[in-house]
């Protein structure tokens, strides 16, 4: 049986489709990540699936329960951490744990066990005195992630939640990620952080409440279409405007002080960028293929998405000279 099974699952707020017919499956012991641009749908699927939201239609089962029929066993067997994590600035680190211990009525037997291992682990033993309030931006993620898991959750669902924290901290909190694998807990993340999502198992691109890609990093990298040609340039913002009023926009994307063109004729128009970066001024630091990451995986999916949406409304079939089909 999975640990999380939906079955067109939808949720509509005043006409909007924030999620939009979602099927999925994730396993028993893996990380899965939902991965896409805020807006895109992570957040409400994440409360959907924790039983805090109702579907306007579809099922979902997590943890072998439904998540309308059965929702209130259904919150004993998962933990969540929104990300805003309700954590209490005035109480201790331990304070904090023993509230939420208290909470999911965690029996009192074992319980210092259990406490002092989720600090151990989380490395919050020399800080269980301090203030919440008073912790790092990463501090509070670990604090937030021990509390969600004082109860010994079957299903851990995070939201973002390495979002804003800095890169060692992100670092240690998803080696404590891979620690709770081992334990067997199925973890389900969101991220925004493309870069992260290939420290999953598997992930899915979601755009618009819609899942565009849905496999294991790999597996997804290799839906890209085309070749991506990076350009290094000293001014890659006006560079990367330039591009966009000569290639699709959806083709060009900025990535610090590099551009990435995603092309079917790399050859071709590695010239024609040289060309028109001499025309507009700007000086080409340097053109070549790269292999593709998720952000141009992501890129090219959303793009491909809107082609074909593009394709099935009403008139495009005449607009492009065949029969339509009504």
């Amino acid at each position: 049986m999975a640990a999380i099974k939906t079955e067109n699952l939808t949720k509509i707020f005043d006409g909007l489709t924030a999620v939009d017919s979602l099927n999925l499956e994730v396993a028993k012991g893996e990380i899965f990540g939902l991965v896409g641009p805020d807006g895109a749908g992570k957040t409400t699927t994440m409360r959907l699936l924790t039983a805090i939201l109702d579907p306007t239609s579809g099922e979902a089962w997590v943890a072998g329960h439904h998540i309308v029929k059965e929702s209130e066993i259904l919150k004993e067997k998962i933990g969540y951490m929104s990300q805003r994590f309700g954590l209490y600035p005035d109480l201790t680190v331990m304070e904090n744990i023993l509230f939420y211990a208290d909470i999911y009525g965690v029996p009192r037997k074992g319980r210092e066990e259990k406490i002092n291992r989720l600090l151990s682990f989380s490395n919050l033993t020399p800080f269980k005195k301090r203030q919440a309030g008073n912790l790092s931006g990463g501090m509070k993620q670990k604090l937030g992630l021990a509390c969600a898991l004082i109860h010994t959750p079957e299903v851990l669902f995070l939201d973002e939640p390495t979002n804003g924290v800095d890169p060692v901290s992100r670092r240690d909190f998803w080696r404590i990620l891979y620690q709770l694998l081992q334990e067997k807990v199925t973890i389900f993340l969101s991220t925004a952080y493309l870069d992260e999502a290939e420290r999953c198992n598997r992930i899915g691109l979601i755009q618009e409440g819609n899942i565009l890609a849905l496999g294991t990093p790999e597996k997804v990298k290799a839906r890209m279409r085309g070749t991506i040609l990076e350009i290094r340039s000293d001014q890659p913002r006006p560079v990367t405007s330039l591009l966009r009023e000569h290639y699709t926009p959806d083709s060009v994307g900025l990535f610090g002080d590099r551009i990435h063109l995603i092309t079917e004729k790399p050859g071709e128009d590695s010239d024609k960028i040289e060309q028109l970066l001499t025309k507009g001024g700007f000086r080409s630091l340097g053109i070549h293929p790269v292999e593709p990451s998720l952000e141009d995986v992501f890129i090219s999916v959303v793009s491909e998405h809107r082609e074909n949406f593009s394709s099935r409304l009403p008139g495009a079939d005449q607009a492009s000279g065949e029969e339509g089909s009504g």
